[in-house]
């Protein structure tokens, strides 16, 4: 669909991509990734069309469509949220006005057996299908749908987007942006402005409903589940790899590991041929193979071994001193702003060496409960802080608290002490501050270094509460993982605000739950949360297993709740409202595709196999076709997997529906 080739750019004579070459196809949901620097939103741009390479080019078929949604925007829009939304749908007209100079050119032509009149029957026949389905949807429960997934309340359609934060108005854009339901969308960071729910309502809509996904993340968790493929920048080449990114990361170690012993031995060949040259450089006799063995060296295309992989840097920070048992005591807590209660009656206890998350809509309460932690705002109700409790609190704005004079080394090593400081350069180095970077000076830094910057310092204090407000929207996969293995290991008590399902998975045996006002608590990690969740919204839409809580609740005490309930508002038993039971089919129609497809790829792929291996059999052994064999061998195994996963998932939702 989309063809990039020979693709170069070059900055300040530093090559960032050197002649490369891949296709987008139709459904492709690709995940561009590489350290950063490596070149993954120059990328996206290049096929957006903003901007241009030193060489090479982007072959991008006339009728397709591109989406770009960037990292950071200026947005200057005064209209109200829906009206702004609304704009999405301005490209329905531009559809009408190409269709109707399209019939005009066809009732012109006559030659009817030529390609080019075929291509203009299946251009308006596209069109056609396009405008049925754009102009069969329901444009308002769309755009109403859109932006409740990304976490508006139907009370905000009617402000002004001037009163959103940046934020929020990034959310508008990407409404705006997925109900154009482009070809091809380009997506650069869009989690990071999202909460949990949102980005879970953003992962359905990009399986289930986009075109190609070209995506750029850092949350390993988003990325896994909505892409198939993955594309790696490093050192100015490309690696595709046609799987997700845990998939990807165990074929890239191999990878890696292949690349390390070719370089190797290159070179050791090198070495030979030099100490030949060497010891037989002024000898008549020799002349002629030193003379040879010098054009052999200059002839050799040296072997680049890919950036090396920190992420086994193990960081252990100072010992937590010693707090008292319960390090946070919350009894029925409340905060106000005039009229809007953020939450009340807030009621909890934190334990000593407990590692627990702040979890929830984004404006539900989590960094107000923590700024009441901290002290820096006034409150209702009792908050107790434990004995000899020393806090390190990473604030959304903590980098604007960094020395501007210092260099990036001097800060670190003004607050590391004992056996770490002498690792300052490696630790510097995990965090994207290798070499020359150690050295620039503070005021320099972009805001992304400074909150990397900022991590680190906070990291090595010796402290025994924790409380780190979204961590990980300016790290790297390599560095999260750093990062999470040394909250790991930390044995003081830690508190994250964080919507990165991954990063949170394993770290926390607890989640704090804010929404309506309320503040609950969930024993368990992450996904047993979200599962939890997920079964309690299917409760809502009459999903659940009935019969359970008909056993679970006595019929004397359903029939007193049923005597005093408004007749007007009773339920009709057994029955569904028309939205609950189409609800119930779009769900069951989206798991039944789910399967189709897989089985559909399960069969194209073994096709394939089967073609290569009539070939080998047959004796027509070229090029790199044992290697392609391999490769979809493995391609094959990982699209086994999704079919399980769907088929289970199916039965799973067709056994709740069915009671």
């Amino acid at each position: 669909m989309i063809s990039i080739q020979n693709l170069s750019v070059e900055f300040s004579a530093k090559s960032l991509f050197d002649n490369i070459n891949y296709v987008i196809n139709k459904k492709d949901k690709i995940a561009l990734v590489g350290k950063n620097g490596a070149g993954k939103s120059t990328m996206l741009k290049i096929i957006a069309g903003l901007q241009r390479p030193t060489s090479g080019s982007v072959a991008v078929p006339q009728d397709i469509t591109i989406g770009y949604l960037p990292q950071h925007m200026t947005i200057t829009d005064s209209n109200s949220v829906i009206d702004e939304v609304r704009m999405a749908f301005s490209h329905i007209k531009a559809l009408h006005d190409e269709f109707d100079r399209l019939n005009a050119e066809l009732a012109s032509r006559e030659d009817y057996e030529s390609v080019e009149y075929q291509k203009l029957i299946d251009r308006i026949t596209s069109l056609t299908e396009r405008i049925a389905m754009e102009e069969s949807e329901n444009a308002e429960a769309e755009m109403e749908k859109t932006l409740t997934g990304l976490g508006f309340k139907r009370s905000d359609f009617n402000r002004p987007t001037a009163e959103f934060s940046g934020g929020w108005r990034m959310r508008i854009e990407l409404a705006k942006l997925l109900l154009t339901h482009p070809d091809v969308l380009l997506l650069d960071e869009p989690t990071n402005h999202l909460d949990i729910e949102s980005i879970q309502w953003l992962e359905n809509f990009l399986v289930t409903k986009a075109n190609a996904v070209v995506l750029v993340s850092h949350d390993r968790a988003f990325i896994d589940n909505v892409t198939n493929r993955t594309i790696e920048i490093s050192l100015g080449k490309i690696y595709d790899y046609s799987v997700n990114y845990s998939k990807y990361v165990e074929l890239r170690k191999e990878r890696l590991e292949q690349q390390l012993r070719a370089y190797q031995n290159q070179q050791k060949q090198i070495q030979d041929t030099e100490d030949f040259i060497e010891r037989f450089r002024y000898k008549a006799t020799k002349s002629v193979q030193v003379q040879s063995r010098i054009k052999q060296l200059a002839k050799i295309e040296r072997i680049e071994v890919d950036e090396v992989d920190t992420s086994h840097l193990n960081l252990r920070f100072p010992q937590a001193p010693r707090s008292g048992d319960y390090p946070i005591i919350a009894d029925n807590l409340g905060k106000a702003y005039g009229d809007h209660q953020v939450f009340d009656h807030a009621t909890f206890t934190i334990k000593r060496g407990e590692k627990v998350a702040f979890v929830g809509k984004n404006g539900e309460g989590k960094s107000t409960l923590v700024k009441c932690i901290m002290g820096e705002i006034p409150f209702t109700g009792t908050l107790k802080i434990g004995h000899n409790i020393k806090i390190g609190y990473f604030a959304q704005n903590q980098a604007q608290l960094l020395d501007e004079t210092l260099t990036v080394f001097d800060t670190i090593d003004r607050v590391a002490v004992g056996d770490i400081r002498t690792k300052i350069r490696d630790i510097l180095g995990a965090f994207m501050f290798g070499g020359e970077a150690s050295d620039k000076k503070v005021k320099v830094l972009s805001g992304g270094e400074k909150t990397r910057l900022a991590m680190i310092k906070l990291l090595l204090e010796p402290v025994n509460l924790l409380i780190l407000d979204e961590p990980t929207n300016h790290l790297d996969m390599t560095t999260k993982d750093i990062l999470k293995q040394a909250i790991k290991d930390f044995n003081g008590t830690v508190i994250l605000v964080s919507h990165d399902r991954e990063f949170l998975d394993g770290l926390v045996e607890k989640v704090y739950e804010f929404g309506d006002g309320q503040v609950r608590e969930c024993l368990g990690g992450i996904y047993e949360f979200l599962e939890k969740k997920r079964l309690a919204s299917l409760n809502e839409l009459g999903y659940a297993n009935q019969q359970t809580s008909k056993q679970q609740q006595p019929a004397q005490q359903k029939k007193e709740s049923a005597q005093q309930q408004p007749a007007a508002t009773q339920p009709s038993a057994g029955r569904m409202t028309y939205a609950e039971q189409r609800e119930r089919g779009k769900m069951l129609k989206r798991a039944e595709k789910k399967v189709t497809d897989a089985e559909a790829d399960i069969a194209s792929i073994e096709q394939e196999i089967a073609d290569i291996e009539a070939k080998i059999a047959a004796g027509e052994v070229e090029g790199d076709i044992f290697e392609r064999h391999g490769a979809l061998h493995k391609k094959l195994d990982n699209a086994m997997s999704l079919w399980e996963l769907a088929t289970m998932e199916l039965e799973s939702l067709k056994e709740q529906l069915a009671n």
